[in-house]
């Protein structure tokens, strides 16, 4: 089944395409990453789901039903903008923010004192906010997104500001919550996050969407034919082996033993480069390269501005 379902979605703003016939499925108890660089529609499409503003076309399912108001309880939102009131006690806004989510006072007392041990942030209950740092802050916000038990989470770029120590706890949390039945998605520019706790992608550029799947199945779609091999031997006399139908990419040396990325060119497969350079050196190694998140993100966003541009 699916967590969310986005069907056909436009929205427009003065004369602004922002969001352009997206259609995109989440499945339920997944990690989705939404991807695509800035100004492409993400934080629209984010605003659609949680009913801030309407599309001008299109439909949102959540959970198998049109997106009513009193879905609003089934969703925790944590933006990107960050905002509590400075003034006011950690532990009192805390409080507040739960009620708002349904929580009773007693019930959203009992949950924040167990969030609040679990991040080591007790005795901060009774801070104002302004005395907090910018990591704290993010801490309590993530606290009173999650309180309250959403069935689907929205986190736009959840580990800004935080050091390598807090990114992990919060990383730790997400997958947690996602074992526990929760469905994520998680709006991020950061793609060694993607990679390590994403099941699905969605990618939108210029307003609309250049591709979705599972993750290891959009990277399989930007495969290529390209190895690093590890070998001992005489380096060049392997390079003179590569006359055609191979790319050297990258080349490195560690006392004999030799390392290579190559590109295979016109349909030649790894059996004809084994081939190739078998009575030259002696194999270590044979490595499939896998693009990287990182690499799809820019190869799929300027495949489509080349393409629009033609």
């Amino acid at each position: 089944m699916n967590a969310l379902e986005i069907k056909n979605v436009s929205k427009s703003f003065s004369g602004h395409q922002a969001l352009h016939d997206i259609s995109l499925e989440v499945p339920e108890q997944t990690i989705f990453g939404l991807l695509g660089p800035n100004g492409a529609g993400k934080t629209t499409l984010i605003r659609i789901v949680n009913q801030i503003i309407r599309p001008d076309s299109g439909e949102v399912n959540l959970f198998g039903e049109c997106l009513k108001p009193d879905h609003v309880f089934d969703i925790g939102y944590l933006p990107e903008e960050r905002g509590l009131y400075k003034k006011m006690k950690v532990g009192e806004q805390a409080m507040y923010l739960a009620q708002l989510k349904g929580l009773s006072a007693s019930e959203a007392r009992k949950k924040l004192t167990n969030w609040f041990e679990r991040f080591d942030i007790a005795p901060w209950w009774n801070k104002k906010v302004e005395e907090l740092s910018k990591g704290m802050a993010q801490k309590i916000q993530f606290i009173t997104t999650v309180l309250h038990e959403p069935k689907l989470l929205i986190l736009d770029e959840p580990f800004s500001g935080f050091d390598p120590i807090n990114v992990e706890i919060i990383t730790q949390e997400i997958l947690r919550l996602r074992d526990n039945g929760a469905t994520i998605i998680l709006s991020t520019h950061n793609m060694s996050s993607v990679e390590e706790l994403c099941d699905h992608i969605g990618l939108i550029n210029n307003s609309r969407l250049v591709l979705s799947g599972p993750l290891d199945e959009v990277r399989n779609q930007f495969a290529r034919e390209s190895y690093k091999l590890t070998f001992k031997g005489n380096i060049i006399a392997f390079t003179n082996a590569l006359w055609t139908n191979y790319e050297l990419i990258t080349k490195s040396s560690n006392d004999d033993i030799h390392s290579c990325e190559i590109n295979l060119l016109n349909g030649a497969r790894l059996n004809d480069l084994l081939n190739t350079v078998l009575p030259v050196i002696e194999i270590v190694e044979v490595k499939p390269i896998i693009p990287s998140m990182h690499d799809i993100f820019i190869e799929a966003v300027e495949g489509t501005q080349k393409h629009e541009e033609a």
